[in-house]
């Protein structure tokens, strides 16, 4: 695992090498000159962030004397993955199939949820959580947790041990539930106040206000988690919207009085900067306006999709230029059936296809890495790979597999490179993942006894 104490930040300066990809711009508008790609790179790094990088003949006369510099043969260097929209207290129903979004809540999320008033239980499903997080390249995340205050409590914990930049909170749900998961408007409230207060903004870590969504808050819920997101400077707001046409029927039977599901979370003052709804299948295009306005985001999780069979997401229409949508990726687990970025990234270029819109190796990596980080309000920090960013940073084995090997032998450029990584590789590609500037998963090493 980590080379330093968990938590603590490496103070001398490293550096790895290998090659690079990351991003210096939008690839959605600016093609092919948004991505950035170095066969021989160095990334240098201290005190958590990235000091130099560029082209290993360059960057090496620039190190400091003594700098150690781990080299990755058939690699790639590349931003540490965002997984913009998870719910960790699933992992125990990971795979628990054959039902559509609400009857698989009351089926499987709903009772696998209650353990979580047992802060050792979910102290257990966060340690494993966090774990795959790194072993995955993972090095930001969204995540819900229960109603329970310790679910929180539990993930913030871990995640703190291992200096990760983790966004999450309590979910609050006061109806259409069952009574072991409910809250009431202002327990809701009070219990996300001494939340935010214990953790919000130490070390890596942010609050989201967490509505579960619509059906399951009523108004005066939905108005005082805005009242809560207002008061919290920084703080994120997460829920739900449009994931499943029955799930936006029953929005209009409870809401009538408004023109769309959207429109409900707007009428609460819910939408903004820093506010990330998962799915948005089922929108017109006047909520994707209203969206763009407001600069909400949205996040794609398209295992997840698939898995419930909600439909498929319109990513083209959500980043129209006109109005381009902030758009994320997520893996949705539990829902979701896969930890893996890689695997996420080639669900969204499959549903690209059925969609009519190819999505291409760069398009779904950006949104797996700076198009992730700029739709937390991030980008600032994570994302890319370039001075004064975080050092938050994935090496990815090339040659992971057998067949990725012989596979590898026929590619002929940078982008068929990353096509393949996607359409062929999972948890084993992840060779390393640094965390703020130090080695928080080294594969061989794991495997060694």
């Amino acid at each position: 695992m980590a080379a330093t104490a968990a938590g603590v930040r490496a103070i001398g300066p490293s550096a790895i090498r290998g090659g690079l990809y990351t991003f210096r711009g939008n690839p959605f508008r600016q093609g092919p000159a948004a991505r950035h790609y170095e066969p021989d790179a160095i990334v240098a790094m201290a005190d958590g962030r990235i000091c130099d990088c560029g082209p290993a003949a360059e960057v090496a006369p620039r190190l400091p004397a003594g700098t150690e510099i781990r080299s990755y043969a058939n690699a790639l260097i590349t931003p540490g993955f965002v997984d913009a929209h998870v719910h960790y207290p699933q992992l125990p129903v990971i795979g628990a199939g054959g039902e559509a979004l609400l009857e698989w809540l009351a089926d499987f999320t709903y009772p696998a949820e209650q353990a979580y008033g047992d802060l050792d239980y979910a102290r257990e499903v966060a340690t494993r959580y966090v774990a795959e997080n790194l072993r995955h390249g993972i090095t930001t995340a969204a995540v819900f947790g229960t109603v329970h205050p310790q679910s929180v409590d539990a993930l913030f914990e871990v995640a703190q041990r291992h200096d990760l930049r983790m966004i999450a909170g309590k979910v609050l749900m006061d109806r259409n539930a069952p009574a072991a998961l409910r809250d009431d408007a202002q327990r809701g409230y009070d219990e996300s106040r001494t939340l935010i207060d214990r953790w919000h903004g130490r070390g890596r870590l942010g609050y989201a206000v967490t509505p579960r969504f619509a059906a399951t808050s009523t108004p005066a819920q939905l108005e005082l988690a805005a009242t809560l997101w207002r008061e919290t400077p920084g703080a994120w707001l997460q829920s739900h919207v449009a994931e499943n046409r029955a799930e936006v029927d029953w929005i209009r039977t409870l809401y009538p009085a408004h023109a769309s599901y959207l429109d409900v979370y707007a009428h609460f003052g819910l939408l903004g900067r820093r506010a990330i709804y998962a799915h948005g299948i089922h929108l017109d295009d006047g909520e994707f306006a209203a969206l763009a306005q407001s600069e909400t985001a949205l996040v794609h999780c398209p295992t997840s999709n698939s898995f419930l069979g909600s439909g498929l997401f319109p990513l083209q229409r959500a980043i129209d230029a006109r109005r381009p949508v902030r758009v994320a990726l997520g893996t949705d687990l539990g829902a979701g059936t896969s930890f893996s970025m890689l695997r996420t990234m080639q669900a969204a270029s499959e549903v690209a296809q059925l969609c009519g819109h190819p999505l291409s190796p760069a398009g779904a990596w950006w949104l797996a890495t700076r198009g992730g980080a700029q739709a937390l309000d991030l980008d600032a920090s994570i994302g890319s790979i370039e001075p004064g960013k975080d050092a938050d940073l994935v090496v990815l084995d090339l040659r992971s597999t057998p067949l990725i090997d012989f596979r590898m032998r026929y590619v002929d450029d940078i982008d068929e490179a990353l096509a393949v990584q996607m359409a062929l590789g999972d948890d084993r590609a992840i060779r390393a993942t640094w965390v703020a500037g130090r080695l928080a998963w080294d594969r061989d090493a794991a495997a060694r006894p």
